[in-house]
């Protein structure tokens, strides 16, 4: 996993949910080699079960993890929050790719894995810096979808109501967005965010 890696979130929020203990292993961003010798591909998050086996997607860890016992994710799920997610995740990459480097998380411990990670966004999305610098635009832009979501959210206990795949969709992006000093998520949408940090025993990344 990476620290900063909403879709490794998805997995661990899952387990907390379930009070189920993952032993986790940050690597580093240029370790490719771990990556290929597990899975034979460079892809994060992977779960390695009990059995030795590798899951890659996941969607598939969460739904694994939530079948072991009784089930916590057993809410309804609405497609506007996935749609939400969907257009949010691209959103804020923005926002948030460009600040994971400077909060000082364990996959960039090396000179070597933190000039990996830039260069590898840096093709995707251009001059981090450059992005940086254009803060205050992409919040004006992203306002309007956390208004959306205050608007959708049903419950600070869960985002439709009863815990399911919505809650997994959703708290891991506003994970990520909140590492953006200076961002500011309308009431509904805090209220969630805070209530679910706490629920599941995870203190919000540094914001820069």
């Amino acid at each position: 996993m990476f620290e900063h890696c909403s879709l490794c979130f998805r997995v661990r929020m899952t387990a907390a949910l379930k009070r189920l203990h993952l032993q986790e292993t940050v690597v580093l961003d240029d370790d490719t080699d771990t990556l290929v010798k597990l899975v034979g591909k460079r892809q994060i998050p992977i779960l390695m079960k009990d059995d030795g086996q590798p899951m890659l997607e996941s969607m598939d860890m969460v739904r694994h993890i939530d079948g072991i016992g009784e089930p916590v994710l057993t809410g309804p799920e609405r497609p506007e929050i996935s749609a939400w997610a969907d257009v949010t995740a691209n959103q804020t990459a923005r926002l948030t790719w460009p600040r994971y480097p400077l909060l000082g998380l364990p996959e960039f411990a090396t000179a070597a894995a933190h000039d990996h990670y830039i260069m590898r966004k840096r093709k995707v999305l251009g001059d981090l810096v450059a992005h940086r610098a254009n803060t205050q635009d992409y919040l004006r832009e992203l306002a309007p979808r956390l208004d959306e979501l205050d608007d959708l959210i049903e419950s600070p206990q869960a985002v439709s109501g009863r815990l399911s795949l919505d809650d997994i969709r959703v708290l891991p992006l506003l994970r990520s967005a909140a590492v953006v000093k200076g961002l500011q998520f309308p009431q509904k949408v805090r209220d969630y965010f805070e209530t679910m940090m706490t629920r599941i025993g995870y203190q919000p990344l540094p914001a820069v």
